[in-house]
């Protein structure tokens, strides 16, 4: 009995300790569970390895020959860490034994500082157990790269020595600000496009990023990757970065003599909508003109470009006829319901249609529209929509608006909208328009991104897309490109022909220009400025056989009264088309941009009469003599007197560089050429009074 009991006191002893254990291990678990678990979760976090992205290789961006305008280039970032134990041991001698000759090759590599300077840093960076410190403050090249981690120290590796290379790759414009705008932007080195192309193809050209995670390996840690990053495709666009950069310089040329508030220019290719050039230039505070907003895709009111489209409704709608009518405009203007309309060259005069479109009057065309919808000004909106003006353009550039059609319910309205007010189209959609008159009524999109390719192999391409197929009747398409021609060979009412002192505007030797000058009044604090403008010519050559269209625009001039859509966005286009028909050809562009008369007789310019007494004397021909020491020769071989006075702008039309310069400096004022050859244009008019350090543009040609 007592053996049993003794038994019995064992097991109960033994499960009473076995419970008691249990007991203390539920209690462990549940402190360990809610009052240690956050911290011995962060500690189980630290344990995982962690996983990174690795960033793909953005994709490049090319012009139509295949050259880089946009691509990312590899960037290294150089950093050391001090803390590691091989530079600590034997009482730091590890590092002050090599900090020289580290200090000596990174000045001799960077050029920055002096040896003595980097080891100071260095040193600092010792002491203060940096784990990052950056040998270069921002990211350097492969080859700096290399060069550093050649040097025999760096050569340990990064556990002897600290040094730690990251990777990176940074965007970069071959070209510089070339077609920066349209192109666009990202954000940092690797991030989303915000602008231009690299936002509306961010997808294709950002990749998918890979992963790598950071493991413990032997007796250190490195990254292995579980997924590769997969690069970008390239895009391949329409762009020509040879003519891209004439038209860009021909444009910011000619708004720095004008002081424009800003100014575009698209050159596209007529049969396949392909845009080989789109300039946007911003003026500056301080002056300068660079890429800032994409005006191209941003609408406007276009003014005067706009009377080609009116009439087109007119004569399809069968509301006029182009051969018989007629139109009577006046010098004081034309009274019509509540607003007078008035022509920018008043005239009392009876118009056929081509010389009113030639002349580019605002109340012949405003007396066809209103005469031909008057009350029916959804007529008028109806036929626009249907030649597919109000659509919007199938556009690769991000923000491309769509046009403001106005559905006039009032006279007045109708009236102004014939002539581009009450109406909003950006210039690439005024062009496209023109580019269909010119493609023999064929309207079709344009385009800047030719195809998409992935490790040289095309993914996919891109073609314009046919928008009307006709925009209007072959008659009428007929008449309006008489009136194009009008504009500018029409020496008489021709708003792009010549000036008064008979210098071609858009006129060229070279090269058939058809086009319609325009000019609207700016709409600012809630009317219309008549000292504040934006002036635009667009058109299309080689007239007999269209194979480019051009626009450009300008806007505010701040030069009041020395500007003019011929003159100016006019003969920008004709410069843009003399060199790029240039290259298409044998010809030299710099034979092709001679003054007309040179071709038939010699070029004798203008100056001191003694001057010109010596040149003709080369030439073997007769000119004739005035009474002045200053003189110009015009096209007959007839001297001109030239006065010089101190007090007033001396008319150099026509003369040499040194001697306009000469003349000009005279009375105290300032020059700034543009061009060779002869004066054909000069910023401040002649006989003006002279103001004394004021700056004097001058073109030659």
């Amino acid at each position: 009995m007592e053996k049993k009991r003794h038994i019995i006191f064992r097991f109960v002893l033994i499960f009473g300790v076995i419970m008691m254990g249990f007991t203390a291990v539920i209690i462990q678990i549940l402190v360990v569970q809610y009052k240690e678990g956050d911290q011995w979760r962060q500690v189980a976090q630290k344990q995982i390895p962690s996983k990174r992205p690795i960033p793909p290789l953005r994709g490049n961006i090319y012009d139509c020959q295949g050259r880089l305008l946009v691509g990312s280039l590899p960037r290294y970032t150089l950093i050391m860490d001090t803390r590691v134990d091989a530079l600590h041991q034997n009482g730091d001698t590890a590092f002050f034994n090599n900090v020289d000759s580290i200090s000596a090759g990174l000045s001799r590599i960077f050029k920055d500082k002096s040896a003595q300077e980097y080891r100071t840093l260095l040193v600092r960076a010792f002491r203060n157990r940096d784990g990052r410190f950056k040998l270069q403050p921002n990211p350097v090249s492969y080859t700096d790269k290399r060069a550093v981690e050649s040097m025999p120290f760096f050569k340990r590796g990064r556990y002897k020595s600290g040094l730690i290379i990251e990777d990176s790759h940074k965007r970069v414009m071959p070209f510089g600000s070339l077609a920066k705008r349209t192109l666009g932007s990202i954000y940092g080195e690797t991030g989303q496009g915000i602008a231009g192309l690299e936002k509306q193809f961010n997808d294709e050209l950002q990749g998918e990023p890979g992963i790598k995670q950071r493991q413990r390996i032997g007796a250190g840690n490195t990254d292995v990757v579980l997924k590769n990053a997969v690069n970008g495709c390239d895009l391949h666009t329409t762009i020509d970065a040879d003519i891209q950069d004439q038209v860009e310089s021909i444009l910011r040329q000619r708004l720095e003599m004008i002081e424009g508030e800003w100014g575009c220019c698209i050159l596209m290719e007529v049969k396949t909508g392909k845009i080989r050039a789109i300039s946007n230039l911003d003026r500056t505070k301080d002056g300068e003109y660079v890429e800032t907003m994409n005006h191209a895709v941003t609408r406007v009111e276009p003014g005067s470009t706009f009377k080609t489209i009116s009439l087109m409704a007119a004569l399809d709608d069968g509301k006029i006829d182009y051969h018989k009518d007629s139109i009577e405009v006046y010098r004081a203007g034309w009274q019509y319901s509540d607003t007078r309309i008035y022509d920018a060259h008043p005239r009392d005069t009876i118009y056929c249609i081509r010389d009113a479109m030639a002349a580019s009057s605002n109340i012949a065309l405003a007396k066809i529209v209103t005469q031909a919808y008057e009350k029916k000004g959804s007529k008028f909106a109806d036929r626009l929509e249907r030649m597919g003006i109000a659509d919007s353009l199938p556009c690769e550039i991000p923000g491309a608006q769509k046009p403001l059609i106005s559905r006039p319910n009032d006279n007045t309205t109708l009236a102004k909208m014939s002539y581009g007010y009450s109406v909003e189209l950006s210039p690439l959609q005024m062009l496209t328009i023109y580019n269909g008159i010119a493609n023999n009524g064929k309207m079709i999109s344009p385009i800047i991104v030719e195809s998409i390719s992935k490790e040289g192999k095309t993914v996919e391409q891109f073609e314009s897309k046919v928008l009307n197929s006709s925009l209007c009747k072959s008659s009428t398409l007929a008449a309006i490109q008489e009136c194009l021609h009008a504009v500018v060979w029409d020496n008489k009412l021709g708003t792009a022909s010549q000036d008064p002192w008979k210098q071609k505007k858009a006129q060229s030797n070279y090269v058939k220009i058809a086009g319609k000058t325009g000019t609207a009044q700016i709409f600012e604090n809630g009317r219309y400025s008549n000292r504040h403008h934006r002036i635009a010519f667009v058109g299309y050559f080689p007239e007999d056989n269209p194979q480019y269209s051009c626009i450009c625009v300008m806007h505010h001039p701040h030069k009041y009264g020395c500007y003019d859509a011929g003159g100016d966005c006019g003969r920008v286009v004709r410069q843009i088309a003399e060199r790029t028909m240039a290259s298409m050809s044998t010809t030299d562009s710099e034979e092709i941009e001679q003054p007309y008369d040179s071709i038939t007789k010699p070029q004798i310019k203008g100056g001191q009469q003694s001057r010109i007494k010596d040149a003709a004397k080369g030439t073997k021909v007769q000119v004739s003599k005035v009474d002045s020491e200053w003189a110009k020769v015009d096209n007959t071989m007839q001297s001109i007197a030239v006065k010089v006075n101190r007090d007033q702008v001396p008319n150099v039309i026509g003369m040499g560089a040194r001697d306009a310069v000469y003349a000009i400096e005279q009375t105290g004022m300032k020059v700034q050429l543009t061009g060779k050859g002869r004066v054909v244009s000069q910023s401040v008019a002649a006989g003006a009074n002279a103001q004394k350090g004021k700056m004097v543009y001058l073109e030659l040609r």
